[in-house]
């Protein structure tokens, strides 16, 4: 989310990959390249964003808000030498941060080939969402606290599966979405990472948010997305519901009825940003969204993870008006990034949506506090910062650090929740 136009609209947009559908092989990113550009005036700027919007052979992973700020930028070949041109042309200062896009995707692919053979689920690695749901079946089997639960079906009939984890009645709930990026894999990981410490853990802190409230863990909420970056294209950000013009996929965070389609969307099927053809037109999101209504009353906090940028967002995404609990959401945000720091040096920022990062309407964070009366809503940027360019493709290495210092931080997130009385009934 963070970094909405990342690596992005490759697949749906470009002629090649029009072919990769048909043929059913699989996305490559030869020599694409990603630059990193700064911009040193408001001409320079403008320069970029009308680049930006001229084709969608330039992919903008980061993109500066302001003079002075950096975009990084994947470049398709058949475009470097007119993008050079235009910086050259404008004294834009930049350089090359990677020759070769697919270098790092094959690296990625060329380790999990040579990871564990039989081995247990862990946190050494990213996983398919096949072991995923077995895990689920695993942890349900083995642990009297955990029921499975079904929050919904993708187009291609996978399902939403998750978990509910309740050790006595009365508890509030707590709503944890993964996932619903696809490409976001460290998402479902942090999710999975969380959910076992919830179960496993002997830490006096973590025991007590384990067992004074209900969680509700899904952490795939696009799986058909998930399957297709580990199957097909690594960089999948969307939904797989077929449209029109050889077309696939909406976002599935821009599709949720709350100010569904008013900012930070695109009406373009082939943009990474497509909100869809009408609210809830993806059948993971009308699914989801009912199970989600059907426990109206019984979730208290929805908390949504997607990578990344090292943020901690709240709403409203659609306007920059302020929600009426800003100052209690912004409180619990600075102690919560705090909290987070702690372990690892770990830097984030904080904010609502609109004005933290950009506009963008119609995400199931917001649908969740505009429409369910969820007043705790937020939504994890994970790490890497935004200071790096792959962050989707990111070791297995961080998983562990970056599930710790999020499970401090939600410890936090939910102690300071309940000293402002949002738990109480």
């Amino acid at each position: 989310m963070a970094s909405q136009l990342a690596f992005g609209l490759l697949l749906a947009s470009l002629v090649c990959f029009t072919a990769i559908e048909a043929a059913g092989e699989v996305a490559r990113y030869d020599n694409y390249r990603v630059y990193r550009v700064t911009t040193g005036s408001v001409d320079q700027l403008k320069v970029l964003n009308e680049l930006r919007e001229s084709s969608d052979s330039y992919i903008f992973l980061e993109s500066g808000r302001k003079v002075g700020d950096h975009s990084d930028i994947v470049v398709a070949p058949h475009k470097l030498a007119d993008f050079d041109e235009v910086l050259k042309n404008e004294g834009i200062g930049f350089r090359v941060l990677q020759k070769n896009l697919q270098r790092s995707i094959d690296m990625e692919k060329s380790r999990m080939r040579s990871r564990r053979s039989g081995g247990s689920f862990g946190w050494d690695e990213f996983y398919g969402l096949e072991d995923i749901h077995d895990w689920l079946d695993k942890v349900a089997s083995q642990h009297e606290q955990v029921e499975l639960i079904e929050g919904g079906h993708s187009y291609e009939n996978r399902s939403i599966k998750g978990v509910k984890v309740s050790y006595k009645s009365g508890n509030p709930g707590v709503f944890l979405e993964g996932g619903i990026h696809a490409r976001e894999w460290i998402s479902p990981a942090t999710v999975t990472y969380i959910l076992n410490e919830l179960l496993t853990s002997q830490d006096p802190a973590v025991r007590n948010i384990a067992e004074n409230y209900d969680w509700y863990v899904f952490p795939n909420a696009n799986p058909d997305g998930y399957v297709y970056t580990h199957e097909k294209d690594r960089m999948w950000r969307k939904t797989r519901t077929p449209y029109s013009g050889g077309c696939f996929g909406a976002d599935p965070n821009r599709n949720w009825g709350f100010h569904w389609a008013e900012q930070g969307t695109s009406n373009r099927c082939s943009s990474e940003t497509y909100g869809g053809p009408s609210a809830f037109s993806e059948v993971e999101t009308k699914t989801l969204s009912s199970y989600i209504a059907s426990l109206k009353g019984k979730i208290q906090a929805y908390i949504g993870f997607h990578s990344y940028s090292q943020l901690l967002l709240y709403p409203y995404g659609h306007t920059g008006e302020h929600t009426p609990n800003h100052d209690d959401l912004t409180e619990i945000a600075e102690a919560t990034i705090t909290s987070l720091a702690k372990r690892y040096g770990t830097h984030y920022t904080y904010g609502n949506v609109y004005d933290a990062i950009y506009p963008a309407s119609g995400s199931s964070v917001d649908w969740a506090y505009g429409t369910q009366d969820v007043k705790i809503a937020y939504t994890y940027e994970l790490r890497p910062s935004d200071d790096s360019w792959d962050g989707f493709v990111l070791p297995p290495s961080q998983i562990i650090p970056t599930g710790e210092e999020t499970l401090d931080s939600l410890v936090t997130l939910l102690e300071e929740t309940a000293k402002r009385g949002y738990f109480q009934n």
